[in-house]
């Protein structure tokens, strides 16, 4: 297990993503997909309110119900680390006051439960004034239905500010981030915006960590993949073939598939706790978790991270 920054919360090193719930995954899938997680030590879930709304005929919360009966179902909840988010659900969009504790309230009745482990800005609302939104969180964690608040998709500019009004108010404040990073997308996070998170101890939790499934290698040219997701996927040209050439080589040494050593390459990098990868089948979700304990050398860092340059 890894201690997530400097909550108090213990999690394994591979965050299970909920967005496929409700959407690519029907509940019976989702129950056998959740059931295997466990059954390896797995205990940190990440889901939203939002998921899966963009699918015809839902209304968002989907992912979060199906979590919730699983954990009925099971009696597991208080083994369970889970994450939701608010701010991007069509009817509660944004971080004002209002919104928070509505969007909270339903998440909190979908997920049969009565706290949040750890609750995420979906995204930055600039018009909402920081100290309103901090204050909202704050007033959470005091009821106790929220235990730690987190970033996602915070620049880092607007994160240092959200910091310094935590601290000069006395408020809750964002102990993880949650960036879209991987190896084939690192700008973004790399650069100013790790370099906070190091200097705060803020831990990341990194989505999009497979790519939308390019770093697995079943996205190649030429080859038609059945699956939801294969409209969505980037190719990324000639770096990306060079990307998935080297995570090839260095999974056949490893006896894995590509996608533990992409995950893997994340734990490698400044201030990263546990990435999110999403499993639609219990196949797919045992194909990852061997990342949980494999270690890259050094000269298998850099030889990606060359790649990736």
């Amino acid at each position: 297990m890894i201690k997530l920054g400097a909550t108090n919360l213990d999690v394994f090193p591979l965050c299970l993503g909920g967005n496929v719930f409700g959407w690519t995954a029907n509940e019976a899938q989702s129950f056998a997909v959740l059931d295997a997680y466990a059954a390896a030590g797995g205990n940190f879930i990440d889901t939203a309110d939002v998921y899966a709304e963009w699918v015809p005929g839902n209304a968002g919360g989907e992912s979060e119900a199906i979590l919730g009966r699983w954990m009925e179902s099971r009696k597991n909840r208080s083994s369970i680390v889970l994450a939701s988010k608010v701010g991007k659900l069509s009817r509660l969009t944004g971080l004002a006051p209002p919104t928070i504790r509505a969007a909270v309230e339903g998440s909190l009745t979908r997920l049969r439960t009565d706290y949040i482990d750890l609750y995420y800005a979906h995204a930055d609302d600039p018009k909402t004034p920081l100290d309103e939104t901090l204050r909202a969180f704050d007033a959470l964690v005091r009821e106790g239905k929220v235990r730690h608040i987190a970033a996602s998709n915070y620049a880092a500019a607007r994160l240092a500010e959200a910091l310094a009004v935590s601290k000069r108010e006395n408020l809750a404040r964002y102990a993880v981030l949650q960036p879209h990073y991987n190896l084939v997308h690192r700008t973004e996070y790399e650069g100013e915006l790790a370099a906070l998170c190091v200097k705060e101890g803020i831990a990341v939790a990194p989505y999009f960590a497979l790519a939308s499934g390019f770093l697995t290698g079943k996205y190649r040219a030429g080859v038609k993949v059945e699956s939801a997701r294969a409209g969505r996927v980037d190719a990324h040209g000639e770096r990306g073939a060079a990307i998935v050439g080297v995570l090839g080589e260095i999974a056949a040494t490893r006896g894995v598939a590509m996608a533990p050593v992409a995950l893997a390459w994340l734990r490698t990098r400044p201030a990263i706790a546990t990435p999110i990868a999403s499993a639609r089948t219990v196949e797919q979700l045992r194909e990852i978790l061997p990342m949980a304990t494999l270690t890259l050398t050094p000269g298998e860092v850099a030889r990606l991270t060359a790649a990736s340059e």
